[in-house]
């Protein structure tokens, strides 16, 4: 690598670090940092080319690989402060879903959790990459279940945050969007004027009020990466919708009787103050799955506390590793 290559490469991974650092001290993330965060993971985005379509990334840290899985209609940006806590103990990789953040599709190619699964497997194969200890938040941990299911000697350990099961996929609460989305209508209904407006979006009525704790959340720069790509084209419009319609009927119908002979070792971690997922699914989560190792519930986090919590994500991460 020339030299100019190199510091240009060292100080966007700094920049990285730094916005995740806040994070890391176990503060919500702020407006300042994010801004930086968010440049750098633009300036560090990776892609992979696979028959699915080109499958953006980041990635930190070296040795055994931990694969990061986001929700709806988030990305990868969702875990930039678990992998600056994680990244010391795994090599960090989070790859944005298809239909949603940067990852370019296919022509034709579908979204449905299905899918997702099977370029995930491409994904790794791609990376070289055998085996991966999973770590999955909302559509992110429906599709975490299906590969452990498919795919079951190349996943380490288990760990699911609040998300769909069985029986709660989708929720009630998805009603509305499945709805616009069946219309086409999704993404000019909630995400363009959530983008437009960032008050209107963290407000009670909006993306932050819904899945957030903290009213400051989610950040300029996170409503800006989470929402600016799916609203960019037409075609990335479609794809969100297609997305959304990937969640209904149930991904996850008839997965129960392979859960229970499920070997590999499941921590659950869930926020209570989530008006999304039943406040039952954890238990079912536990009881379901023969190697659980046990519950951990926030009291006030919602859907997306991993983004406000990644201290949490960390601490319970190295527990289930062994690190």
């Amino acid at each position: 690598m020339q030299r100019r290559q190199f510091i240009t490469a060292a100080a966007g991974f700094l920049t990285l670090a730094a916005g995740g650092q806040a994070a890391a001290r176990g503060a919500m993330p702020q407006t300042g940092q994010d801004a930086a965060a968010a440049r750098a993971y633009h300036s560090n985005r990776r892609y992979v080319a696979t028959s699915f379509g080109d499958i953006a990334y980041v990635e930190r840290g070296a040795g055994q690989v931990a694969l990061f899985l986001h929700g709806f209609p988030l990305n990868s940006f969702q875990w930039r402060g678990a992998l600056e806590w994680l990244s010391p103990y795994r090599r960090c990789i989070a790859p944005d879903s298809m239909g949603l953040g940067f990852t370019r599709v296919a022509e034709g190619q579908g979204v449905t959790p299905a899918d997702q699964v099977e370029m995930l497997a491409t994904f790794l194969d791609k990376l070289g990459i055998a085996t991966v200890d999973l770590v999955a938040n909302d559509s992110g941990g429906a599709v975490a279940q299906l590969f452990v299911l498919r795919h079951p000697r190349r996943v380490r350990t288990l760990l699911l945050t609040n998300c769909d099961v069985e029986p709660d996929s989708p929720p009630p609460a998805l009603a509305p969007v499945v709805a616009m989305a069946r219309e086409g209508t999704y993404p000019d209904q909630w995400l363009v004027p959530w983008f437009n407006d960032h008050r209107l979006a963290r407000s009670p009525q909006g993306f932050g009020g819904m899945c957030f704790s903290d009213p400051t959340q989610p950040t300029d720069a996170a409503i800006e990466m989470y929402f600016g790509p799916l609203i960019a084209t037409p075609a990335r419009k479609a794809l969100v919708n297609a997305y959304t319609l990937g969640l209904d009927p149930n991904p996850l119908a008839g997965i129960e009787a392979a859960l229970r002979q499920c070997k590999v070792p499941t921590r659950i971690v869930w926020g209570m103050a989530d008006d999304i997922f039943s406040k039952d699914s954890p238990d079912y989560l536990d009881a379901v799955m023969p190697n659980s190792r046990g519950v951990r519930r926030l009291p006030k986090a919602k859907l997306f506390w991993p983004e406000e919590y990644p201290d949490v994500v960390a601490e319970e991460a190295r527990k289930l590793w062994g690190v």
